[in-house]
């Protein structure tokens, strides 16, 4: 399945209103003209008179809920992202879809920054975000934590920050599954502690004398053990795009959920936003398998003694909910030595994560050192018999 760029500002009468509405905090109370939304003031601007004001707020208090996993597939919910749509255009390189205005005639992935691009449908039958992050980071300063993140790689090209050139940012929403859940488990293994003897053995000298002596030699006793332990996992995040590099996205974990504010298309106004490509089903196997990893390492610590065997983990899991959530992303690429490295920019944190071009002189010269320093210790033991 193909990631799915959703439209997130224009207008098009002719949409039909059962997919989607027109959302009244998208045009300004002044001129009409569109309204977008700026992260660094967290507010609505108007780009043609400068009129701007706060974000919208719908009427009475709006909890963020969290939806029983059992009944999810079959939840009546709202679909689409509340407002009008524009044209969509399919990635020929990554197969990622992208969305633009209806002014714009070409575009580049916002992905992989291809401009194989062809015209297509939109899908509007996405399930509407239960919440969102909202964009903390404009886009100058995703500029300057990325250049702050090149300074900061080891073993890098020494000229790296300085010739990489980065091409256009893109601050896109990306869909995110969120899980609970409880988990009940059950171990079992074979606890060992270690123990000392002292065992003789029998070697020659320079000389070819037989000489005897003695040494410590560490054993290990086995004992069966077993225990049982409860945890609950609050927020786990599985990425729900597929135009994302999965390597780099799922290095992006630190965003901070309790940020999290009910969904507003306002917030949409001006960027991007990705709809989900991974269902529902398919993020919860992945949320179980890191919940059912994380268990294992739990219950291994759980194992009393200085080491352990044949370690066995039975989960059951209970009361489990999730929540469809957007989170907010810098997508860029940077070119060195004409070869295409990508990178992302947490649009809540500045946190940067991204590939980056390795210096064989640099790790070349380690090794040397580490080799050098090997062979230095080595001598002076010699010289110390």
């Amino acid at each position: 399945m193909r990631a799915k760029i959703s439209p997130v500002n224009g207008d098009d009468p002719d949409l039909d209103q059962s997919d989607t509405e027109a959302h009244p905090g998208l045009r300004c109370p002044q001129c009409d003209g569109e309204m977008t939304y700026q992260a660094a003031e967290q507010k609505m601007s108007c780009g043609h008179c400068g009129h701007s004001m706060a974000m919208p707020h719908s009427e009475g208090h709006r909890a963020i809920v969290e939806y029983d996993l059992e009944h999810g597939l079959a939840m009546a919910r709202q679909r689409g992202y509340g407002i009008r749509g524009v044209r969509a255009s399919l990635c020929q390189e990554c197969g990622a879809s992208v969305s633009f205005t209806e002014n714009v005639t070409a575009t580049n992935c916002d992905f992989c920054g291809s401009s194989q691009v062809l015209a297509q449908d939109e899908n509007r039958n996405v399930l509407r975000p239960e919440s969102l992050v909202p964009f903390r980071t404009a886009r100058g300063t995703a500029e300057n934590d990325f250049s702050n993140w090149l300074k900061s790689l080891w073993f890098r090209p020494s000229n790296l920050k300085h010739r990489a050139r980065v091409t256009e940012m893109s601050g896109v929403y990306v869909p995110y599954w969120t899980f609970d859940a409880t988990v009940d488990s059950n171990w079992t293994a074979q606890a060992g502690y270690y123990y000392y003897v002292t065992e003789t053995y029998t070697e020659k000298d320079p000389q070819g004398n037989s000489l005897t002596k003695s040494r410590r030699v560490r054993k290990t006793r086995w004992k069966p053990a077993w225990g049982t332990r409860r945890d609950r996992y609050d927020d786990m995040l599985v990425c729900a795009s597929r135009g994302l590099p999965e390597d780099l996205a799922s290095k992006m974990t630190a965003f901070n959920t309790a940020a999290l504010v009910s969904y507003d298309p306002s917030y949409l106004a001006g960027w991007k936003a990705e709809e989900y490509a991974i269902p529902l089903n398919d993020g919860w196997r992945q949320a179980v398998d890191q919940m059912e990893s994380k268990q294992d390492q739990r219950c291994a610590s759980d194992v009393p003694g200085d080491t352990k065997r044949y370690l066995n983990v039975t989960n059951r899991f209970y009361d489990e909910t999730f929540k469809h959530i957007l989170l907010p992303i810098w997508i860029s690429s940077y070119r060195y030595k004409g070869k295409v490295y990508r990178f992302l920019v947490n649009g809540q944190t500045g946190e940067v994560t991204g590939k980056a071009p390795l210096s064989t002189v640099k790790i070349a010269l380690l090794i040397l050192s580490i080799a050098a320093i090997i062979a230095a210790i080595i001598l002076a033991t010699r010289n110390a018999e």
